[in-house]
């Protein structure tokens, strides 16, 4: 019996287990790494073709941004958003985002780079466009002095236009600042410090030049009387500066309106082209500021 038993364990259990290493698959051998190509980027400035840096073993994989942090380096005072990259010095700038090893270039690489000046955030941007014209539009209205004649300082208008052409314009503002603080999400690029200067120039005097007339104490309140001031209140919720033209009946407000709409439309159709290349599921027949017009 136990001669029976003993082979019947030999059978059942050593000769399967014998079988079973056989049939496992040999482990494969380990991968050999790839083989990485450094590049070799050279850095030359666009007015005078000096060579400014050579960067050696950059990696493929390294975007526009990268190489502007590792020239910052060398330069502390030429920060990124301050470089301007190009491939060629007739050629646009290249963005941020631009991967090294999908640009036309050979394994060394030069790039042509410029100073931009300095540069501001266009939340700081934003901001500034915004905060002035709603302080100098209030200083109109509350008639501070040296702004009219000296019997009309810190007094108030008689017509209720005027109070409303504040309220609408103050809520404007104070909806666009608001707008930036905390709900719209502002990319990383940034504007010449010199351009401040032009853009706020031109709100902040529009804001000026419509105030004073709709808070002068000669003001003529619009030809319709109160029915046109409210079909323009009521109005204002849908479409702001064509409807505040409409309340106040003041020419500086409608050529603001007009100015302002044709600068909005033609960034609205560069926009509109810029998606039509980026996203190639985009509507074709999407207008760009005015539906089915333009």
């Amino acid at each position: 019996m136990d001669v029976l038993a003993l082979e019947a364990k030999t059978v059942n259990g050593a000769e399967p287990e014998k079988k079973k290493a056989a049939s496992r698959p040999r482990p494969k051998p380990p991968k050999k790494p790839k083989r990485i190509v450094y590049f070799e980027v050279e850095i030359v400035d666009v007015k005078t073709k000096e060579k400014l840096l050579l960067l050696d073993k950059v990696e493929p994989t390294a975007t526009i941004l990268d190489i502007k942090a590792l020239f910052h380096k060398s330069y502390p005072k030429w920060y990124p958003a301050r470089q301007s990259l190009r491939l060629d010095p007739k050629a646009k700038c290249l963005r941020d985002e631009e991967v090294l090893q999908t640009l036309p270039v050979g394994t060394t690489a030069s790039f042509y780079f410029s100073d931009l000046g300095p540069q501001l955030t266009w939340g700081t941007v934003f901001l500034a466009e915004c905060v002035g014209p709603l302080l100098i539009y209030l200083m109109f209205y509350f008639r501070l002095p040296f702004i009219y004649a000296p019997k009309y300082d810190f007094t108030s208008s008689k017509h209720w236009v005027v109070h409303s052409a504040c309220i609408c314009h103050s809520f404007h503002y104070i909806k666009r600042i608001l707008e930036t603080l905390f709900v719209h999400r502002i990319s990383n690029g940034t504007m010449p410090l010199r351009n401040i200067f032009k853009n706020c120039g031109y709100y902040w005097c529009a804001a000026a030049w419509m105030a004073y007339y709709i808070n002068h104490p000669l003001y003529t309140t619009p030809i319709y009387g109160q029915q046109q001031v409210n079909a323009g209140l009521y109005i204002f919720w849908l479409g702001s500066w064509i409807a505040f033209s409409v309340m106040t009946q003041c020419v500086p407000v409608a050529l603001f309106t007009v100015v302002g709409f044709i600068q909005m439309t033609v960034w609205a159709r560069g926009k509109h082209r810029g998606y039509l290349k980026e996203f190639k599921d985009y509507p074709t027949l999407r207008s760009s500021i005015l539906p089915f017009i333009l």
